[in-house]
């Protein structure tokens, strides 16, 4: 796979190097002096090479598996602390020209019932979204030329934007829709957008042609290179991942960092987020069709060497998992989740259309407040934050302050204040008190104590009905 737009050619997602990487960590899956020298030196937070973090992933030794668990969770804990942010899914529309073969949106199903939300629609699905709390969403759109182009996304970013609600706006639209041209991607800069997030699927090419068999999606380079023409085009947020259960795990999860490898040397910045879905039954989507679905057990594995390869990142995990698997890597690494969320359109406000035009079948069906209440239980502080897109904090800039450990100084006041918001305008009155009594503990571990003061100061004033305040 060669960067077609650079200067000379570089490779940089290497089919050999990944084979040869798969091979060197196997034959050294025992080598557990090496391996544990690679955890210990992990603690340093700054991260492993593609290499390296695959041993970490095929090492089988409980023991050395275990330990790897307790670094990755104290990483996670070094760069985002117990903040988690919250977001929900729009689906805009699902008519799409693609072939891929295991996503019911693919242009030959003629069973899933078609849909695209008129601007009006829109309107009515964002306030009913804005009516449970959620302050960020991620559109999400099929492939269609001429029914879903950019214009119509730009049209859509600009009225969610627009809508005025009780309790405030929108205030940060992330994007994931398909891959375009550098022209697009400076339209979607301009319209505000925070984070453009594109999942290769798979890396490895032949499968990744197989698997999107039609459409514009099957030209693998032009798919690959994404995030250098999103980068090219002003969107220095860009967020990247791959449909575990496609390909061979180890084969992907290598893929995945030689590409974050490949932005932080090119633009001296890596993926904003790294996003973990795992393939999962859907309308006409048998999972038992593929047969590199994986464990429980596996998933967490990757997720915890994730965190330790890429500590800087934000980890995303979605609906497809269940509440008990959401817990679990939680506490291993994932600092983002969606909540209350449907992946059908118009699934927020016509309920009965859920199963006919959704994209994959939802495992945590809660409610937002429901997850809220369980995220306060388990001592986590469900962020609502948008501030370091609005204040200008992407990019390099972002990855300077969360590398250095600053970026504590605005998100965990901002998360508490955000969090205030919601008890204000949303909690029922059991989980407003829990949510006071986190904030009266949390509030103390704001590290500037001039921050930490005026953070005082903002609660009140939200508290007396003020609104939107950020560091």
């Amino acid at each position: 796979m060669y960067n077609k737009l650079s200067d000379k050619a570089v490779e940089f997602i290497d089919h050999q190097e990944i084979l040869d990487t798969i091979k060197w960590a196997d034959e050294n899956k025992d080598n557990y002096e090496l391996i544990n020298s690679l955890i210990e030196r992990s603690e340093d937070c700054k991260g492993l090479s593609h290499r390296e973090a695959l041993l970490l992933l095929t090492c089988d030794n409980k023991e050395l598996i275990e330990k790897m668990f307790a670094v990755a969770k104290r990483i996670k804990q070094r760069f985002y602390g117990n903040r988690i942010v919250m977001f929900a899914p729009l689906y805009l529309s699902n008519y799409c020209i693609n072939g891929c073969v295991y996503c019911p949106y693919h242009g030959k199903n003629k069973t899933i019932a078609r849909k695209k939300l008129t601007q009006e629609e829109i309107v009515a699905e964002v306030t009913a979204l804005q009516d449970m709390g959620h302050k960020r969403l991620a559109l999400e759109a099929g492939e269609h030329p001429t029914l879903n182009p950019i214009e119509y996304i730009l049209e859509s970013i600009k009225t969610i934007y627009s809508i005025k609600h009780k309790n405030g706006a929108i205030r940060r639209v992330n994007v994931n829709i398909a891959a375009t041209t550098v022209e697009n991607y400076r339209k979607l800069k301009e319209a505000g957008i925070g984070t453009y997030i594109l999942f290769q699927e798979t890396y490895h090419k032949e499968d990744y042609e197989k698997l999107h068999p039609t459409g514009p999606k099957s030209d693998y380079a032009y798919h690959t290179e994404a995030m250098d023409r999103a980068m090219q085009g002003g969107i220095d947020d860009v967020g990247i991942g791959v449909l575990f259960g496609l390909e061979r795990y180890r084969y992907d999860f290598t893929g995945l960092l030689m590409h974050a490898e490949h932005l932080e040397a090119k633009y001296g910045c890596g993926p904003h987020t790294i996003s973990v879905p795992r393939l999962c039954p859907a309308d006409d989507i048998d999972t038992a069709d593929f047969d590199n679905t994986i464990s429980d057990e596996i998933f967490q594995h990757i997720v915890a060497v994730l965190r330790i390869a890429v500590p800087y990142t934000g980890m995303i995990i979605s609906t497809r998992e269940s509440k008990a698997c959401r817990e679990k890597v939680l506490d291993l690494g994932v600092s983002q989740i969606s909540g209350g969320s449907r992946t059908s359109v118009g699934g927020y406000t016509t309920e009965e259309r859920h199963d006919e035009t959704s994209q994959f079948d939802v495992s945590d069906r809660r409610s937002l407040g429901e997850v809220i209440d369980w995220l306060l239980d388990l001592g986590y502080i469900p962020s609502f934050c948008t501030a370091c897109y609005r204040a200008g904090r992407t990019g390099d800039r972002f990855m300077s302050l969360v590398k250095t450990g600053q970026i504590a100084n605005c998100c965990h006041p901002n998360a508490l204040m955000t969090l205030k918001e919601y008890a204000e305008d949303y909690a029922t009155p059991e989980v407003r008190q829990k949510i006071y009594k986190l904030i009266d503990a949390e509030i103390e571990k704001v590290p500037n104590p001039a921050i930490r003061k005026r953070a005082i100061e903002n609660l009140k004033q939200i508290e007396a009905g003020e609104r939107d305040f950020r560091f």
